[in-house]
């Protein structure tokens, strides 16, 4: 498969954990009566990652996190070659989910990212 396709694959896996975890987090902690607490947030980010496991992970291996395809090139089941792209690029992708948290009304008002 093509480098660009499995890129967007992990784009939109890695802004879909920020987006749905942190911003269950943001929710839990901005609105503490709204009840989903510290179960509710671990719940909200395993659920995001199976999610994309399952829709993008065919495509991309789902690593979402650069940590994870470090650990794949250590044990030599991931292609040295394609590393730096996964590596470098989850910072980008990251952002744009924490700005679609903070522009969402959850009561951020200045978001800095990198």
């Amino acid at each position: 498969m093509d480098m660009k396709r499995r890129l967007g694959a992990e784009a939109f896996g890695t802004f879909w954990l920020v987006f749905g975890g942190c911003g269950s987090a943001v929710l839990a902690a901005g609105v503490p009566d709204v009840g989903i607490g510290f179960a509710g947030v671990a719940l909200a980010f395993g659920l995001t990652i199976l999610t994309m496991a399952y829709a993008v992970g065919p495509i991309s291996g789902g690593h979402f996190n650069p940590a994870v395809t470090i650990g794949l090139v250590v044990a030599k089941r991931f292609d040295q070659k394609d590393a730096p792209a996964y590596i470098g690029g989850p910072g980008g992708r990251g952002c744009g989910g924490c700005r679609s948290v903070a522009g969402g009304g959850f009561g951020c008002r200045r978001v800095q990212c990198l």
